[in-house]
């Protein structure tokens, strides 16, 4: 068994963070405020390429690697007497659950529906057998009978993983050939987390609005800690590219169906206990799920939501395991925004070498106008941006009045495209 970073400070009631990666950054420092020091488990022998060159142990008393037995893992986790344990992103849910079931601790969602909180197929599945509104769908099993299943559903369908994140492999088709190449092109593939595709799933492709929305929970207590729009552009051969979210006031019309939603589709999915992140469309026809995470949200949206109401997913996430009775008197309170903010990405149609971005001091000029994050330098490659991983420029805006936020953000959209990125000449 490997650990790292061991400490001996045994016997303070420790909560165990299964893959805390980037998304769970903000965790170890809350529990530690709560007087409860973090040990990291990693589900995988390898850190996924994707996190490689950020990880960083500094805020856990101790890092055990997974080696594939679970009576191992609890035998080295035993001296820190775990007083709550959960994942810190999607690749940590089922191991998780497990660690917690084995555990005996009062805040485990068990195993039994541990597949259904990260295998897309048989999520949706679960929410329909609950009588909730769910999409079509088919477990791809070879060429025809996808060929076959777009032609009778037909339109748009999306074509992706069973597991995966970060947008990795999502394929918007017009047509069953289109849908083949996708397939054939995820199966048997490394995801964004380092593992081999296990299955391909189609589905139709939802219209309306797109939201996430995300929660904390305790003994099937759910509590609403912020929604979030999604803007999307037709891009460099995506239909729907991610390329911006804003805060959702929680008393909007909006807000209140889509929490309904959420809380029967946790219901539906057997979370009870923690975090929850869904990715929800209001379709003519209602609220309609994308998928669900039994986990913290992604990206940086728990910072930013403190920064728009005082407090985030993690405070919540925190009171939920070691401190319920602050968590119930509060549970019932929607969070309120004081500034309204906006996270926006440029989407490059570009590759080559970058000479520089055109129209920097016009972004920082903007009125709402918080902060810019260049992710590709002068001098390295630049790729067209597809997912949320190839994208060279993010950057935040945050006012008092919420249509500033928004004009500065059509700005954004405005100032975008090719003319925005120098390339060196060939």
């Amino acid at each position: 068994m490997n650990t790292e970073g061991h400490s001996d400070r045994h016997g303070e009631g420790h909560v165990v963070i299964v893959d805390g990666y980037a998304a769970a950054k903000e965790l170890p420092p809350a529990f530690a405020g709560a007087g409860h020091p973090t040990v990291r488990v990693q589900s995988t022998a390898e850190v996924p390429l994707v996190y490689r060159g950020g990880l960083d142990l500094g805020g856990y008393v101790a890092n055990i690697v997974h080696e594939g037995d679970l009576d191992q893992t609890l035998k080295a986790l035993a001296g820190y007497q775990p007083v709550a344990v959960l994942p810190g992103g999607e690749l940590g849910v089922e191991l998780a659950d497990a660690l917690s079931e084995a555990l005996g601790l009062p805040t485990s969602n068990g195993t039994a529906l541990s597949a259904a909180r990260r295998d897309k197929y048989t999520q949706i599945e679960r929410v329909r057998a609950s009588g909730l509104l769910a999409a079509r769908q088919l477990l791809i099993e070879d060429d025809e009978q996808l060929r076959a299943w777009h032609e009778e559903t037909g339109g748009r369908i999306v074509v992706k993983p069973v597991r995966s994140a970060a947008g990795d492999g999502v394929s918007f088709c017009d047509t069953p050939e289109q849908a083949v190449r996708a397939y054939r092109t995820l199966l048997g593939r490394e995801n964004v987390f380092s593992l081999r595709n296990e299955g391909v799933v189609a589905q139709e492709y939802l219209v309306g609005s797109e939201f996430m929305v995300n929660t904390v929970s305790r003994e099937g207590v759910h509590h609403l800690t912020d929604i979030w729009r999604t803007g999307r552009l037709s891009v460099n051969g995506v239909t729907d590219l991610a390329v911006e979210n804003t805060l959702v006031d929680a008393g909007s019309s909006e807000a209140v169906r889509l929490c309904a939603y959420a809380f029967q589709v946790l219901d539906a999915l057997g979370i009870q206990h923690g975090p929850g992140h869904l990715e929800i469309k209001l379709t003519p026809k209602g609220a309609c799920l994308i998928e669900a995470g039994a986990r913290i949200s992604g990206g940086d949206l728990p910072a930013f939501t403190a920064l728009s109401t005082g407090e985030s997913q993690v405070d919540w996430i925190v009171d939920a395991y070691v401190n319920p009775e602050r968590f119930h008197a509060r549970s019932d309170r929607s969070y309120e925004i004081s500034r309204y903010f906006a996270w926006a990405a440029m989407a490059s149609p570009v590759e080559g070498v970058l000479k520089g971005f055109r129209g920097l001091d016009q972004v920082r000029a903007l009125e709402s106008f918080r902060e810019l994050r260049v992710l590709v330098q002068p001098g390295e490659r630049i790729r067209r941006t597809v997912d949320d991983l190839s994208n060279a420029l993010m950057l935040t805006l945050q006012h008092d009045v919420e249509e500033v936020v928004l004009r500065d953000l059509n700005t954004v959209r405005y100032l975008d495209g090719a003319g925005f990125y120098e390339l060196e000449a060939p």
